[in-house]
């Protein structure tokens, strides 16, 4: 009897320790899991945090589809160039960039540090009737007065864009909207904004803006 006692306690320990084995191995693999799983679900919200913030770093607007895709008129290529140089390589913008050269403001925009540029699309310049365009266009003065109303000399990016901003001639203009959807002095809208030149940024407006003074 002792024997078989002896037998029975021995294979009774032996299933303990068997269950106890199994019992741990259990809980480490359910632990590796949960731990893969919490890794996993922390690598794809990074994933996702990253490509919002990509994407929140683009230009937005209708008119964005019409800058180049590549090239130096490209947002890209923009990127690289001082701005009044940048537009210059910008198909939108071509009777702005003959505006700024019949200023002599090329120099002036090219050399400002950190400035924001409100910038006229060539329909823009196409609502003022001829006759008058091509007379701003022979006074220089008055042009110059026109061009630098449309700077700013802070980088405005669009978080910051609303509300009451000094321009380089002097007088303020005023930002209405959020997100993507802004208008300027109440009639010109953003068409295609926070772009990116190698020391502005830009907003390209469907109305050319008239100081008050």
């Amino acid at each position: 009897m002792s024997v078989h006692t002896s037998r029975r306690s021995s294979l009774a320990a032996l299933f303990a320790a068997g269950a106890l084995v199994l019992g741990l191995s259990a809980c480490s693999s359910g632990s590796d899991t949960a731990s893969t799983s919490a890794s996993s679900s922390a690598s794809a919200s990074a994933a996702v945090t990253s490509a919002s913030a990509m994407a929140a770093d683009q230009p937005f607007g209708a008119a964005c589809a019409a800058v180049p895709k590549d090239g130096s008129g490209s947002f890209s290529g923009m990127a690289k160039d001082p701005v009044a140089t940048a537009a210059s390589n910008n198909p939108l913008l071509s009777t702005l960039v003959t505006a700024v050269k019949q200023a002599g403001l090329v120099d002036t925009l090219n050399s400002a540090n950190n400035i924001t540029v409100f910038a006229p699309t060539n329909d823009a310049f196409a609502k003022i009737p001829k006759a008058t365009l091509d007379a701003v266009l022979a006074d220089k003065e008055k042009l110059t007065k026109i061009l630098t109303y449309h700077v700013t000399p802070d980088r405005l990016t669009p978080a910051a864009l609303a509300g009451t901003h000094k321009t380089l001639e002097g007088s303020d203009l005023k930002v209405t909207g959020s997100g993507q959807d802004f208008t300027v002095n109440g009639n010109a809208k953003v068409l295609c904004g926070d772009v990116q030149t190698a020391n502005a940024t830009v907003y390209i407006i469907d109305t050319v803006l008239m100081p008050t003074s």
